[in-house]
């Protein structure tokens, strides 16, 4: 915030966010429910819809939010918008609530691809008092917008095109990794082997944090307070508070950090982290850029999901394996179905790679224009 005041940005506010980032729709949030700008009777996606809302909806020209598991991009693709999950500890954490210490990263929104890029742009760098920041040289992403990705290797992924995917989803995608191809882009059919594990390895790793950070919020040294008999009681009232999705991963994260359990469950899901990431290494070695659905549906109904979570989980398949690897990622439209909701293309890029995606998207943008299209 204090570099995009230093820049001249205008603050207009907050926007609503599922509880602790931990949620896929918006629905988890401790106020009302964001609804979807193209339909307003489906979710903006999550956990950061309101920002993706807001900057659908004309209310801003950007905006920031956090991605931990895919929470910048799902909800970008949702609201037919841009949004960029830059390189982990590209963008300065201090100041924001802690989810999962180690997936973590505060990403950008906006309308077009140079919207994002200008806001990306001021805010990127090194920060003493983020732990995790990056302690290396900002490029300028701006000028790096050329539109010219002739003889850029981009890679498909089999392990993204699978049984439950949308068939407008799927069609768009394809579509759109064409386009690249016709703009001079050189496609080649990829591996990510280890991909289909990165659903439970992420809901191992990602509540297990959040149960090892959210021990603080006991009302005496962080969060509001409700004061009881002792400080015992009080601690209880006071986490009575977390929501019912919040519960559940603080108990899935204590489990898997309990004695005994440690190393059959987070220990193990560490191990399958590094052959996630290994998976990706190997991939940049042969490609520059990887393309693929952002969210294997569009937006869905309010309400459709909140009984189910594991059809909710299901909702960032594509996007948590970015977020267990050292890699960058962003959402661009690239379409809409037959019930005109907006569909997302991702792009992934190698550590540090955001002015190669941020190019990629740009030549796509310009060839096809999606997001002019408001709501």
């Amino acid at each position: 915030m204090q570099k995009l005041k230093e820049a001249g940005a205008v603050i207009l506010g907050k926007t609503n966010t599922d509880e602790f980032a931990m949620g896929s729709s918006t629905e988890n949030s401790a106020y009302v429910t964001t609804r979807n700008p193209w339909d307003l009777e489906r979710v903006p996606g999550g956990s950061s819809g309101g920002s993706a809302a807001a900057v659908a909806a004309n209310m801003a020209y950007a905006a920031l939010g956090t991605d931990t598991g895919g929470s910048v991009r799902q909800p970008a693709s949702f609201c037919g918008v841009v949004g960029l999950r830059p390189t982990y500890g590209r963008i300065s954490r201090w100041g924001v609530v802690a989810f999962a210490s180690s997936l973590d990263q505060v990403g950008t929104f906006g309308r077009t691809v140079a919207d994002t890029t200008a806001l990306f742009q001021a805010i990127a760098g090194y920060d003493r008092r983020d732990s995790t920041s990056l302690d290396v040289p900002v490029p300028d992403y701006e000028a790096a917008l050329t539109g010219d990705i002739k003889g850029l290797k981009v890679g498909v992924p089999a392990e993204y095109f699978i049984e439950g995917i949308e068939p407008d989803v799927e069609t768009a995608v394809r579509a759109a990794i064409a386009k690249l191809e016709e703009l001079g882009a050189e496609i080649h059919e990829i591996n990510l082997p280890h991909t289909r594990y990165a659903l439970p390895v992420y809901y191992l790793i990602a509540p297990a944090e959040a149960s090892a950070n959210l021990g603080r919020y006991d009302g005496i040294r962080y969060g509001p307070r409700l004061p009881g008999s002792d400080m015992i009681d009080t601690v209880k009232k006071t986490r009575s508070l977390f929501g019912p999705e919040v519960k559940r991963r603080i108990m899935l994260g204590t489990y898997a950090l309990s004695a005994g359990y440690y190393d059959e469950y987070y220990g193990r899901a560490l191990k399958v982290r590094t052959l996630i990431k290994q998976d990706f290494q190997t991939a940049f070695a042969q490609v520059d850029v990887i393309a693929c659905p952002t969210s294997p549906t569009t937006a869905f109904k309010i309400g459709d999901r909140t009984d189910d979570p594991l059809s909710m989980y299901l909702a960032d398949i594509f996007t948590l394996p970015l977020n267990l690897s050292a890699s960058c990622g962003l959402n661009v439209p690239c379409g809409f179905d037959s019930k005109g909701l907006p569909i997302g293309l991702q792009l992934i890029g190698n550590t540090l790679q955001e002015a190669m995606i941020l190019n990629t998207a740009y030549a796509y943008e310009q060839a096809m224009d999606w997001g002019g299209k408001r709501p």
